[in-house]
């Protein structure tokens, strides 16, 4: 395993920070997290950050480095997560990156350049995003660049305003900026997933124990240090639907529905992304090659 970066990806739900885990302590392996919301700080309960214990002593990196009202930057990710890989090379361990954010991980494995943001313009685009929605929104990218429309949520609403905003910049494709598959590392990609029924299953069981574990108190202490003003933050699955009940607009009941209802779409799009990289070796989340 020297030299070589391991990438463990798939959907949600299927055991990614666990196996890292394991590998991680069979071969000399520090974890490099990929997962846009553990890089915020106290977003703890509701992303399923590994605890210290669970960790079991080995070092992760790329956790709790943003607050709350930080926008979030895939381009200041891949400059700190290249950093930490090249420094754990240079140590001889063996980096692992894990999760399920697919762009991320393409960022700190691949060749990617990212085009420049224009703050006046991002804050133009939020403004009309808050006045007349993701939908509408959606519907004037989908009239701007079409292909990316169809790749992108129509409720997502922050990634519709970024690709408005690179069209904008660039006059071009917002998905023009996706480039081939090609690892400037070299990288071993391990995908787990599961079947729908069984995935299903386990979001809704991740979501009830999330609620167990008290998400909706780290919803209120997140609320307090400035959540609500959060670009990014605030639209995470389970802390916007909570936010809503917790302002009024909806119960607790229709809010872990709706979250629910969201995560297992989110899934089906995380299996999307990644099943068209060809790099990655897929593994049933419940084999013994996956679990041992």
């Amino acid at each position: 395993m020297s030299q070589r970066v391991v990438a463990i990806v798939g959907p949600t739900a299927t055991g990614k920070s666990e196996l890292a885990v394991r590998l991680a302590r069979r071969f000399h392996g520090e974890v490099v997290n990929a997962d846009s919301m553990q890089l915020y700080r106290g977003m703890d309960v509701g992303t399923a950050k590994l605890t210290e214990s669970e960790r079991a002593g080995v070092p992760h990196h790329l956790l709790d480095v943003w607050d709350v009202t930080r926008t979030a930057s895939v381009a200041d990710y891949q400059v700190m997560a290249r950093h930490v890989i090249d420094d754990l090379l240079a140590r001889d361990v063996t980096p692992i990156i894990v999760g399920g954010s697919g762009l991320y991980v393409r960022a700190a494995l691949d060749r990617m350049e990212f085009p420049g943001t224009d703050a006046e313009l991002r804050d133009r685009l939020e403004a009309e995003l808050a006045e007349v929605g993701a939908a509408v929104m959606h519907a004037r990218l989908a009239d701007a660049d079409p292909v990316a429309a169809a790749t992108i949520d129509p409720a997502n609403g922050r990634r519709v305003v970024r690709a408005l905003e690179v069209v904008a910049l660039t006059g071009g494709p917002f998905v023009a900026t996706l480039p081939d598959y090609e690892s400037v590392y070299q990288v071993s990609y391990l995908g787990l997933d599961l079947p729908d029924d069984d995935l299903d299953a386990r979001t809704d069981r991740r979501v009830d124990g999330m609620l167990a574990a008290g998400l909706v108190d780290e919803v209120r202490r997140l609320a307090d240090a400035g959540l609500r003003d959060g670009v990014t933050a605030s639209r995470a699955l389970g802390y916007a639907q909570l936010l809503s009940a917790i302002d009024g607009r909806c119960s607790l009941a229709d809010a872990v529905v709706e979250t629910k209802a969201r995560t297992r779409r989110f899934v089906r799009r995380q299996r999307s992304w990644f099943r068209r990289d060809p790099r990655i070796v897929w593994f049933d989340a419940q084999s013994s090659a996956a679990t041992g």
